[in-house]
């Protein structure tokens, strides 16, 4: 009955009234689109970059939201989601990139890097052999290739992936204090240290080789340079918690 009599009213109506105004005008105008219901631009994106890793990972998982088949934000959320140790999560997000683009070089690198930050190398293996078929130029895959063979016990497999590595990237820094890390894992300082030391003297060396050369140090009892080290890159609390945990190491049989 109401709209009924709407209709009515309307059509009796002169034809040369003047347009409603106020209210009634603004209803009548489109609505705004709702803003977050659009996907970000190239600059926001960009911005994103530099968010910490919790607004970060918001971020893209809200720009995966909105397109499932959106590749760039399902790989930028599973970085993040790693970053933040959210393990299961960062592997689940690569996984979706990889069902919508099986061969999709960085979700292959990125699921891999959640897996073997979970101690689950030998599930990294397949998919770090893919992305070698991929990018047979780039030397991410054999490098990750490496430490997920040595969580498999593949000790010699893991060798040659880390020296195929460096045949693509000589003195990466990463593939150094990995290879080293390797050889100090299984009992051979003397091959594990001019590795090490080769590492953090790289350009592109990161406060995560520094803090490899400085565990091993730590343990092989020479605490003085390793907490040089290690007082360099972290804040005074995490410092101390490294160091007594290295000269925790020391008392032990």
């Amino acid at each position: 009955m109401a709209l009924s009599l709407a209709v009515s009213a309307s059509a009796a109506a002169p034809a040369s009234s003047p347009a409603p105004t106020g209210s009634t005008a603004a209803s009548a105008r489109p609505a705004a689109p709702d803003a977050s219901l659009q996907k970000a631009t190239p600059e926001q994106r960009a911005a994103a970059e530099r968010y910490p890793p919790v607004a970060r990972a918001a971020f893209w998982a809200h720009e995966a939201d909105l397109d499932p088949a959106d590749v760039t934000a399902g790989v930028k959320l599973a970085t993040a989601l790693r970053q933040l140790g959210r393990l299961e999560e960062a592997d689940a997000a690569a996984s979706r990139v990889l069902m919508v683009d099986p061969t999709n070089l960085e979700a292959l690198i990125e699921v891999s890097r959640a897996r073997i930050s979970a101690r689950q190398g030998f599930f990294a293996i397949q998919p770090l052999k893919l992305a070698m078929t991929r990018a047979p130029k780039d030397w991410r895959a054999p490098s990750l290739l490496g430490v997920a063979l040595e969580q498999s016990e593949r000790l010699d497999e893991a060798r040659e992936a880390y020296r195929q590595a460096l045949a693509l990237s000589p003195d990466n820094p990463a593939v150094l204090s990995n290879l080293g890390l390797s050889f100090a894992s299984h009992g051979e300082p003397a091959q594990a240290e001019p590795l090490l030391r080769r590492a953090v003297l790289q350009p592109g060396a990161t406060a995560q080789e520094r803090q490899n050369l400085a565990v091993f140090l730590g343990t092989q009892g020479r605490m003085d340079e390793a907490e040089k080290l290690i007082r360099e890159d972290l804040p005074p609390d995490l410092a101390a918690a490294n160091l007594a945990y290295l000269r925790s190491l020391q008392t032990k049989p």
